[in-house]
């Protein structure tokens, strides 16, 4: 049993989708057949299901790089070869919509769990294979997608941020969230597939904090990006999984 998910070493489900909040694990729920509850434990909400026949996790992170790095080891030791991070995130560039979806080719190492592990020369980077089925996936679904490198960091809550946003935005950084540079680093040091998608939920320029209390609200384009990486998620996970039986 993993100490802090609280599943089976056992389990042997290759692919987990990874939302930051528990309650969207519940929404996930609705486009998996055969679900299963396995239960939850701190941020870990967990449950199975079945996608075009695919069996995937579906586990929450919580908030920040340490809770999701957890995520990582203790999944990969139930069998996880494949992750997809689904979260909310800040445009860093004007024309990204709301609901609008960023996916990460890789990640500024701006947060401290990342350095825990190796030095910041190593890179955070999404697994090409997966980004290009997700792009394909995207195309055949139309939805909207912007690929590029996201920026993430510790807080919310530090002095200068509009600087700090400007800082980056100026360097083409797509946007920033909290856990993709956790992510992508331990999956890449532990041999574990990995991307990220996330969900624009503030436009460049506009206040944070309002922004993503309108989406927690239930704003509707912010709604409508969640449903679109739901689905993005699962479609890409279906198509590596039709490569796998291939080889």
């Amino acid at each position: 049993m993993q100490p802090h998910i609280h599943l089976e070493e056992s389990l042997g489900i290759p692919y987990a989708i990874m939302p930051g909040d528990p309650a969207r694990v519940e929404r996930i729920a609705a486009y998996l057949d055969q679900t299963c509850d396995l239960g939850s434990n701190r941020e870990y909400r967990c449950i199975s299901g079945t996608f075009r026949g695919v069996r995937i996790l579906a586990v929450s992170t919580g908030i920040g790089g340490p809770s999701a790095a957890i995520a990582v080891e203790e999944l990969r030791h139930t069998g996880v070869s494949h992750m997809i991070r689904i979260g909310s995130c800040g445009a860093l560039q004007p024309g990204i919509r709301i609901g609008d979806l960023i996916l990460a080719q890789g990640a500024v190492r701006d947060e401290g769990t990342s350095a825990a592990y190796v030095s910041r020369s190593y890179p955070a980077v999404s697994d090409a294979e997966m980004l290009c089925l997700c792009q394909e996936a995207a195309a055949k679904n139309g939805i909207t997608t912007h690929t590029g490198i996201v920026r993430s960091h510790d807080s919310f809550y530090v002095d200068g941020q509009d600087a700090i946003n400007e800082h980056w935005s100026g360097r083409g950084i797509l946007g920033s969230d909290m856990e993709t540079a956790a992510l992508l680093t331990v999956a890449g040091l532990r041999g574990v597939k990995a991307l990220s998608i996330l969900n624009n939920v503030v436009l460049w320029g506009n206040d944070t904090f309002h922004s993503i209390g309108a989406y927690s609200e239930g704003d509707t384009d912010g709604a409508g990006g969640e449903k679109a990486s739901i689905l993005l998620a699962l479609e890409t996970f279906a198509a590596i999984d039709r490569k796998e039986k291939q080889k």
